[in-house]
C-alpha cells in the first residue's frame, strides 16, 4: 500500500505548502462570506453565491465548510477581531489606554460601520434563525469576553489592576462598552454626536481603571 501511495505524495513536496494554501483560501471566502450575508441576509445567501463571488469551486467551498451554518460561525469568529483587539501582545502602556485600544473606540467610521452592519443582520434574522444567536454568543461574545478576562488576570499578575474575578471584570467592561455604543440598528439616534459617543466611552473606560487601580 505504501508503495502505491508515495508517487502521489511526491509533487506535494514542491512549492507552497498545501495547508498553507488551504488556510489563504480560507481566509478569503470567510471575508467574502461576510460581505455576501451582510449584503443579501443570512436567508438570502447560499454557499453558491459565496464560492462564485470568491471565485472557488463549490467542491473547494465545501471541502473547507460543511454547510452555510459553519461558513457563518466562521464569518463570527473573523468578525470577533473587529470586537475586541485580542489576544495582543504585550505593551507598555497605561491600562485605560490599552482598554480604548482593545475596544477599538477610535475605529473610523467605515470599520465602525462594518461592525455594526453585521451585528444589525444577526439581530435581525434572530427570529427566524435563532441558531443565529446561538453561534453569536459561542464563537463571539463568549470567546471575546475569555479573551478580556485572561487580559485582566494577566495584567493583575503583573500588579498592575486589582479584581478579584477577572471574568466578572470582563463581563462589566463589555457591558458597559457595548451597552454605550448603543444598538447597533439605532446607534444613530443613540448618539447623533460621534465625538459624544467617544468621551462617554472613555469615560467609562477611565471609571473602570480607577476602580481596579490600574497602573
Amino acid at each position: 500500500m505504501d508503495g502505491v501511495d508515495e508517487p502521489a505524495d511526491e509533487p506535494r513536496k514542491r512549492g507552497r505548502p498545501k495547508v498553507s494554501s488551504d488556510e489563504d483560501k480560507r481566509t478569503h471566502i470567510v471575508e467574502i462570506a461576510r460581505r455576501v450575508f451582510v449584503k443579501y441576509g443570512y436567508a438570502g445567501s447560499t454557499t453558491a453565491v459565496v464560492a462564485t463571488e470568491a471565485g472557488v469551486s463549490k467542491q473547494t467551498l465545501y471541502k473547507l465548510f460543511q454547510s452555510k451554518e459553519e461558513l457563518f460561525a466562521a464569518v463570527v469568529g473573523a468578525h470577533r477581531r473587529l470586537m475586541l483587539d485580542l489576544p495582543r501582545p504585550a505593551e507598555d502602556l497605561p491600562i485605560a489606554e490599552s482598554l480604548e485600544h482593545i475596544f477599538m473606540i477610535d475605529m473610523d467610521e467605515e470599520k465602525d460601520a462594518d461592525r455594526a452592519g453585521f451585528l444589525q443582520l444577526v439581530f435581525r434574522e434572530a427570529a427566524q434563525f435563532p441558531e443565529l444567536i446561538d453561534i453569536l454568543q459561542h464563537e463571539g461574545m463568549l470567546a471575546s469576553r475569555q479573551h478580556l478576562a485572561d487580559w485582566l488576570s494577566d495584567r493583575r499578575a503583573e500588579g498592575r489592576l486589582t479584581l478579584d474575578d477577572p471574568a466578572s471584570g470582563a463581563r462589566m467592561l463589555m457591558d458597559m462598552i457595548f451597552g454605550g455604543m448603543g444598538p447597533p440598528e439605532g446607534r444613530a439616534q443613540a448618539w447623533p454626536d460621534r465625538a459624544g459617543l467617544l468621551a462617554h466611552l472613555r469615560r467609562c473606560i477611565a471609571i473602570f481603571a480607577a476602580g481596579v487601580g490600574a497602573s
